[in-house]
């Protein structure tokens, strides 16, 4: 169809219930009645089946492949590779699970830019040059328009070409539907129930046969109360493996030396549940917190004051780390501690209450 033909008949009525019509001539007669008026209209190929055509489908094809491959890599990422971290101690650190993430965004980059590269490609390079003018008018659409609104949607599948390309249809599909794949598999991962996670932390002794779980440094090394001096603190992990690994994020405390008088004004102050939690002049709460769940770690000696971060609830240490300062309104869950014959730090038992943010169960 050319340019010259459809300015020929562009202003002249046709009565698109004539069976003779073509598609296209509904077209051209809804593009007028619409006030629409062509420009310029050129075929991208004129002559069909070319050889710059088909090279043109074939990479449009390794596009849409690419894009397919690229979808069910990152399924496969997803549902197999190995993505729990694993400390170096417990002979994780070169571990594959490090290169989960950045294998995820390769294969969605892959799956999401071959099929953009390929769609833009097709658009550009197979669909016609048109260039329409069209006056705004307004009214609801009459059975005629109707029929000449899904004569124009006939009209630009049938531009597309995809009816005489079949492998470019099959390359399509072949990468389309595992992208569609890719997005639904993630959702898979929200139906597995909590169960009690939100409730128990790795301070729990199920996690060490019954027994109590020890303290520990980040790099396995078991707590003593000699590693701190007075006034200072320190970040304790449960003794367990992948204790300090985001297993069990929402673990770590802060195990703080307190000076006499400071350790003799918090066992005054503690709550009921909480008597007898300190160890001496050491107390353990939670680094999680009870806000937005960040790791409040700023520790002000001088005034006994623990300080979260984002956005700056303060805790008196000295009172059960109640909130004094800040948007929190829950108080840090405290650890009862105690030391064993050996001279370590250990968990009496988990937390008495949640750690971190409150949740939709505690009302």
């Amino acid at each position: 169809m050319s340019a010259a033909q459809h300015d020929s008949s562009a202003n002249e009525p046709v009565d698109v219930t004539d069976g003779k019509l073509s598609r296209f001539e509904i077209v051209k007669e809804g593009l007028r009645r619409d006030g629409i008026e062509i420009l310029h209209y050129e075929p991208a190929f004129p002559v069909p089946g070319t050889k710059v055509e088909k090279r043109i489908e074939r990479f449009i094809a390794f596009c849409f492949v690419v894009a397919g491959l690229g979808a069910l890599g990152f399924v496969a990422v997803f549902a197999f590779w190995p993505w729990e971290y694993e400390y170096a101690e417990f002979g994780g650190a070169g571990s594959m699970s490090k290169w989960y993430t950045p294998m995820l965004g390769l294969t969605l980059a892959l799956g999401l830019g071959g099929l953009g590269i390929g769609i833009l490609t097709w658009a550009k390079k197979l669909l016609p040059v048109e260039e329409l003018v069209q006056e705004r008018h307004d009214g609801g659409s009459n059975e005629e328009d109707r029929v000449i609104t899904g004569a124009v949607v006939g009209n630009m599948v049938e531009e597309t070409g995809i009816k005489r390309r079949p492998m470019l249809k099959r390359a399509l599909l072949f990468g389309a539907a595992p992208l569609g794949l890719a997005a639904i598999a993630p959702l898979g991962t929200l139906i597995v129930p909590p169960g009690d996670d939100l409730v128990t932390t790795g301070f729990n002794p199920r996690n060490n046969d019954g027994q109590p779980v020890g303290l520990m440094l980040k790099d396995g090394t078991r707590v003593r109360p000699d590693m701190i001096s007075v006034g200072g603190q320190i970040t304790a992990f449960p003794a367990i493996p992948d204790g300090s690994t985001n297993k069990h994020a929402d673990s770590p405390v802060l195990l703080i030396h307190l000076r006499d008088e400071d350790a003799k004004k918090a066992r005054e102050n503690a709550y009921e549940m909480y008597e007898g939690a300190q160890w001496n002049n050491y107390i353990a709460y939670s680094k999680i917190c009870t806000h937005v769940g960040c790791p409040a770690s700023l520790y002000e000696q001088q005034t006994n004051r623990l300080l979260c971060p984002c956005h700056q609830s303060q805790f008196l240490i000295t009172d059960n780390a109640k909130p004094v300062f800040g948007p929190a309104t829950r108080h840090l869950p405290q650890l009862p501690i105690d030391v064993d014959e050996d001279g370590f730090f250990y968990a009496v038992s988990d937390f008495l209450v949640p750690i971190g943010p409150a949740f939709w169960e505690r009302g």
